[in-house]
């Protein structure tokens, strides 16, 4: 199945952050990923905790982003790491949570990812994205070898919109990752229903 991730951008959210997050899980996408780096570690922990509790209440999957501190005090099963932290973590990160992710940039960084335990990684950015203002976009035929050298899931991020999906698709993707969209569509349920439906 190819699923559709959000990532969280408090910062680029139109409306109240909880209300939109509340907005999303129930449009049911197949996971949200808290990603929020330029909090301290206190207000990333509140911040968790009470969008830990939305996606709950939705049923949604919900991954700490880069805190894995806060993910083991709140009991959060599910961690995603950039791989620079996750090749720099102390111990075994696979016996202490029942999902890792890893954001990767390059095919030898997927492949560490795979090695380091990671059950799944993002690559990107696949497309020109205003969260990456001046950097040119690695492109389909990146995601395709980031595709074909690893066995986990792999999932597309940077610039996804229905539009160019199906090309997601049909370069190996496991699923896209999506975020100023949802942070700012005006009906996440379309946007999803679009999403799947491209």
């Amino acid at each position: 199945m190819f699923e559709i991730i959000c990532v969280t951008d408090r910062k680029s959210c139109r409306e109240d952050y909880f209300a939109r997050l509340e907005k999303i899980a129930a449009a049911k996408p197949d996971r949200i990923i808290l990603r929020e780096k330029e909090l301290s570690n206190a207000d990333y922990t509140v911040f968790a905790e009470k969008s830990m509790n939305i996606c709950r209440k939705y049923g949604i999957p919900c991954s700490i982003h880069t805190y894995a501190a806060t993910a083991e005090k709140l009991g959060a099963g599910d961690i995603h790491l950039p791989i620079t932290v996750l090749k720099n973590f102390s111990g075994n990160i696979t016996g202490r949570f029942r999902t890792v992710g890893a954001s990767v940039h390059s095919v030898e960084e997927a492949a560490e990812a795979e090695n380091l335990g990671a059950n799944y990684i993002t690559a990107g950015h696949i497309f020109e994205t205003g969260c990456k203002k001046g950097l040119p976009p690695r492109g389909l035929s990146f995601l395709e070898n980031v595709c074909k050298r690893v066995d986990i899931p792999v999932y597309a991020i940077g610039g996804i919109n229905p539009e160019n999906i199906s090309s997601i698709r049909n370069a190996g993707a496991s699923g896209a990752c999506i975020m100023s969209s949802f942070m700012n569509c005006d009906d996440p349920v379309l946007l999803l229903h679009q999403l799947r439906n491209h």
